[in-house]
C-alpha cells in the first residue's frame, strides 16, 4: 500500500543556517480527501529562499512553521482523487501543498494546469511565483524605461534571471551580479549587458564593480540579497532613482538578530530616490496581466528560463541548505515522483 511520507521540522535553527537533520521524514497512511478536497500526488516541489524565514521565530507576513509540523512549499502534482467539483483524476495542479508526497487539499487552495505545452516544472518557476514576483516587482514598482540601467542581484537564479530579461525587453540596459563565472557567463547568454562575479569582493571592491558595470548609475536596482551589495547599489544610485527590496537572502541565517547595516536616508534624500518592499501576494488580482505577457514570451524566444532539477524527494533538506549557500544554479525544484506529462 503507498503511504504518504512527509517531512516535518524538527529543529529550528537559530542564528546559523539550516542544515538537513533539521528536518525529519515520516511516514503516514495515505490521506483521505472530504468533500471539497483533492488528493494530490506530489511531482515537483518548490524550493525558495522564503522558505527560511517560515522556520524562524521572527514575525513575519505569514505564519512560520512549528517543530512538528509539515514544511511548507508550493508543489505541483496529479489529481488522483477528487471530492470537489471542477478536478478529475489525472489532472495537473498546483497549490500550497507542502513537503509531503501526498496531500488532501481543499480545491481552493488549488490552481488547475491546463496543457499548454510547457514543462510542468515552470509552473513552479517562469510560470508561477517567481516570474510573478519577477514580473511585477520590476514593471510595477521599478517602472524601468527605455535606456535606464537596472541592476539585479542574485541575477542567475529563479527570479533574477527574469528580471534581466524582462528588463531588457523594456528597452532597459540590464547588469546583473552572481556567484560565480559560470553563472556570470550565463547572465549574459541571456541577455544581461553585463555582470560580474561578487565572490571575494570586499565593500569597497563591490562599489568599483557595480560603478565599472553602470557607468551611467543605477536607475532601478533589485534587490534579492541585502547585505554589502546592497550597499553597493546604493553608493552608485542615480537621481530618481528605485529600489526594489525583494529578497535579503545575506541576512536569513540571522534573523533573530537586528538589521544594522548602514543606512542610506541621506542617500535616498540627495537623490530623491525610493525604496520599496515587495510581496507577490500583493498582485494576485492582477495575474492576468502576467498570464497574457510570459507564455508568449517563452513561446517567441524572448525569455529563456533555467531550471536545476534534485531527483529525490528524500533529498529535499540537502537541497533546501545548498540553496540558501548558493550552490543551485536556476530555479531550484525537486522532482518527487513521476511526470505524467513526460510519460
Amino acid at each position: 500500500m503507498t503511504v504518504q511520507r512527509r517531512f516535518v521540522l524538527a529543529d529550528r535553527p537559530t542564528m546559523r543556517a539550516p542544515r538537513a537533520t533539521d528536518f525529519r521524514l515520516e511516514e503516514a497512511p495515505m490521506p483521505e480527501p472530504k468533500a471539497g478536497e483533492v488528493l494530490v500526488r506530489t511531482v515537483f516541489l518548490s524550493l525558495d529562499p522564503y522558505m527560511r524565514g517560515r522556520i524562524s521565530q521572527v514575525k513575519s507576513y505569514a505564519r512560520g512553521v512549528e517543530p512538528g509540523e509539515t514544511m511548507v512549499g508550493e508543489a505541483a502534482g496529479e489529481v488522483i482523487q477528487s471530492r470537489a467539483e471542477g478536478f478529475q483524476p489525472g489532472d495537473l495542479v498546483r497549490g500550497h501543498i507542502g513537503w509531503q508526497t501526498h496531500a488532501a487539499v481543499p480545491a481552493a487552495q488549488l490552481r488547475r494546469i491546463a496543457p499548454d505545452g510547457f514543462p510542468l516544472s515552470y509552473h513552479l518557476g517562469v510560470l508561477g511565483m517567481p516570474g510573478r514576483t519577477a514580473y511585477f516587482a520590476l514593471l510595477d514598482v521599478g517602472q524601468p524605461k527605455a535606456g535606464e540601467t537596472v541592476l539585479v542581484s542574485a541575477a542567475s537564479g529563479a527570479v533574477g534571471q527574469l528580471v534581466g530579461q524582462i528588463a531588457s525587453l523594456k528597452g532597459a540596459r540590464a547588469v546583473g551580479i552572481a556567484g560565480g563565472p559560470a553563472k556570470v557567463a550565463y547572465c549574459r547568454e541571456i541577455g544581461f549587458a553585463d555582470a560580474f562575479d561578487y565572490k571575494g569582493l570586499d565593500d569597497d571592491a563591490l562599489v568599483a564593480a557595480v560603478a565599472r558595470t553602470c557607468p551611467a548609475g543605477v536607475d532601478v536596482y533589485f534587490d534579492n540579497v541585502g547585505g554589502v551589495i546592497h550597499d553597493a547599489a546604493m553608493a552608485n544610485l542615480n537621481l530618481g532613482g528605485r529600489v526594489i527590496i525583494c529578497g535579503t537572502i545575506s541576512g536569513y541565517n540571522r534573523l533573530e538578530q537586528q538589521d544594522t547595516g548602514r543606512r542610506h536616508l541621506r542617500t535616498l534624500l540627495v537623490k530623491r530616490a525610493r525604496i520599496q518592499g515587495f510581496l507577490v501576494s500583493d498582485y494576485a488580482a492582477r495575474e492576468a496581466e502576467f498570464e497574457a505577457d510570459m507564455p508568449k514570451w517563452l513561446k517567441d524566444g524572448s525569455i529563456r528560463y533555467r531550471e536545476d532539477i534534485v531527483d529525490g524527494f528524500e533529498k529535499t533538506p540537502e537541497a533546501f541548505a545548498g540553496l540558501l549557500e548558493g550552490k543551485n544554479f536556476g530555479k531550484l525544484v525537486v522532482r518527487a515522483g513521476a511526470d505524467p506529462a513526460r510519460q
